[in-house]
């Protein structure tokens, strides 16, 4: 059965391979700068970012490894015990690209372990694009549902139907972009969710790259770039108002710059915006909401 030890050391492998991946993809000779930190009440991380690339303007792959004893007010959510010794340790990915035809991706593979016995794989990778390409989805949730089904085939409708109830903005009654996968709490088989979640922290590099090569190169303008600003907007507001992850790092005492470098480097909100009538514009903010990509056979 999989440690600690042997599952914190895959995720410090998957922050390099990850970070060398995104250098030769966004091909600038622009490197990831690094931050080592330590938290208090212990552990600590390696905040890797990336800033002024030919693809990413802002971007970061982070590695934590925070431990000791539970906060009260983790313990009452989880219905665990106060005090008691925990760790977490996982890979965080958020970035932000320069064309505002390529999407900003984000994506997280985490562990979770209390003193007993307790414990639970957690992840996922989701796509928000400024301006959706249906065709574009669609591979990409296929690649999604290889990945899953690599491990169990009932997997991706499932985790799919959870990440578009996941990363929905009530508030606005739209989702955040195209969704992706998100699961949490796995923790019947140790060995088989590991897996899983080495296969998803894998896939990574692979669903971004077509994402990144065939949209780099689009040509645009202001109009596009306004409209970038204002996606970004969407990308805030969740990550700041309805984010688990997010409260989890700021409530156990995280590292607030790690956490917050998921924040583009700008947004823009417009007071009352809505985007023309019969423009892509418009026609990205009808597809926001939960949509059928792939076929599903369980």
């Amino acid at each position: 059965m999989a440690k600690l030890e042997e599952i914190k050391g895959f995720f410090m492998d998957l922050q390099d391979r990850i970070c060398g991946g995104l250098e030769e993809l966004d091909g600038s000779g622009t490197k990831f700068v690094q931050d080592l930190w330590e938290r208090p009440g212990g552990g600590g991380g390696r905040t890797r970012v990336f800033a002024g690339g030919d693809v990413i303007v802002k971007g970061g792959v982070n590695f934590s490894h925070v431990h000791g004893p539970m906060p009260a007010k983790i313990a009452n959510k989880l219905k665990l015990d106060e005090g008691a010794q925990f760790h977490a340790t996982g890979v965080s990915i958020v970035l932000h690209p320069l064309n505002p035809y390529v999407p900003i991706i984000h994506s997280n593979v985490r562990y979770f372990e209390v003193e007993g016995g307790t414990f639970w794989f957690g992840g996922g990778i989701d796509v928000t694009p400024a301006y959706i390409d249906l065709e574009q989805g669609r591979a990409f949730h296929q690649l999604m549902k290889d990945t899953c089904d690599k491990t169990d085939s009932a997997y991706y409708p499932k985790f799919k139907k959870w990440a578009d109830d996941y990363f929905y903005l009530p508030h606005r009654n739209e989702t955040r972009g195209i969704g992706g996968i998100f699961f949490d709490h796995l923790r019947t088989d140790k060995d088989k969710h590991f897996q899983f979640v080495q296969d998803v922290g894998n896939a990574f590099v692979p669903s971004y790259r077509p994402l990144v090569e065939q949209n780099r190169v689009k040509a645009y303008g202001q109009r596009e770039l306004d409209w970038q600003l204002h996606r970004r907007s969407r990308y805030v507001e969740f990550n700041l108002v309805h984010d688990a992850g997010t409260k989890f790092g700021l409530e156990t005492g995280g590292r607030t710059e790690s956490i917050l470098m998921s924040m583009p480097p700008m947004a823009s909100w417009g007071y009352a915006y809505a985007p023309e009538p019969d423009t892509p514009e418009a026609e990205t903010q009808s597809l926001l909401k939960p949509m059928e990509w792939v076929p599903i056979h369980v």
